[in-house]
């Protein structure tokens, strides 16, 4: 059978999205989502296209990667292609070889689901797992709380709030109002909303963007965010529990989000929000070829 690396272009976007949903259930291993492309977007559809990395056999897409920066590769494979070994060797290969234009020499690391082949092989390859992230996931079959302050749908009026929000709940964030319309008009934002929460005086103090894989699966949060002169006041909390009634709404089944290990009180404020910590999962990572 015929196995091949590609580039899908910003024409090809759509299935490598389309994939991507398919792939979601509950219970699976924390992975590539239809909304880290959403996410991804932000830069522009021709920049996301030149990040993606397909695998097929026979036509049909079986493994998809993203660049996240150019020296790591978010990696997932279809559900009954977790140890498929021909693919996960023809993977290995292309992402271990500089010359094929997927991650550069020098220090690498590769963001690929629990369990899958590619691990064992990184492995027997020398290469070592990096610090740990922990992944959380909140139940949405039962009904969500109030977040017990004003939460408001960004669109392109709210665009530059939503702005002003992650740039100051991240340091060195360049994000924009124009990168916040690039988003918007990415495919997978079809599915997706952007939340900001405001406290009494009207302030926006807190930002979230949501994206659903669609009815009965789960749903991302990426990025959430707390403005830096709002903090340790529970917006964190509230932006959170606002953000699972949103994919709730959406037809989400679930919502799920990962955060490093390191970040406690970001691990603390998803758990304040009905969020439930699942086995910590770490990257793999080499120094050098």
């Amino acid at each position: 059978m015929a196995m091949a690396m590609g580039k899908p272009g910003v024409d090809g976007l759509g299935d490598a999205v389309g994939v991507l949903r398919e792939w979601q259930y509950d219970g699976a291993p924390m992975q590539l989502h239809p909304g880290d492309l959403g996410w991804s977007w932000r830069l522009g559809a021709e920049a996301t296209a030149a990040a993606v990395r397909t695998w097929s056999r026979d036509g049909r897409i079986v493994a998809v990667g993203l660049l996240d920066g150019p020296e790591l590769l978010r990696l997932t494979l279809a559900p009954d292609a977790q140890r498929d070994e021909e693919l996960a060797r023809r993977v290995v290969e292309d992402v271990t070889e500089p010359e094929r234009g997927v991650l550069p020499e020098g220090r690498v690391n590769i963001d690929a689901p629990v369990g899958a082949l590619v691990h064992d092989l990184l492995s027997e390859d020398g290469w070592n797992v990096d610090e740990p992230w922990t992944p959380l996931r909140r139940d949405l079959t039962e009904p969500v709380r109030d977040p017990g302050v004003r939460i408001e749908v960004v669109g392109p009026e709210q665009a530059h709030l939503f702005a002003a929000v992650r740039r100051a709940a991240f340091d060195g964030s360049r994000f924009t109002e124009e990168r916040w319309h690039a988003m918007a008009a990415g495919l997978p934002y079809a599915d997706a909303r952007s939340l900001v929460a405001y406290d009494d005086q009207g302030n926006a103090v807190a930002a979230v963007t949501v994206w659903s894989a669609g009815p009965g699966r789960p749903g991302l949060l990426e990025p959430m965010g707390v403005h830096r002169d709002h903090r340790r006041r529970g917006y964190g909390e509230a932006i959170t529990v606002a953000a699972a009634a949103a994919l709730q709404e959406l037809g989400s089944s679930s919502a799920i989000v990962s955060t490093p290990s390191s970040n406690v009180g970001a691990v603390a404020t998803y758990r304040s929000a009905g969020f439930r910590p699942r086995p910590e999962v770490r990257d793999r990572y080499r120094d050098s070829p």
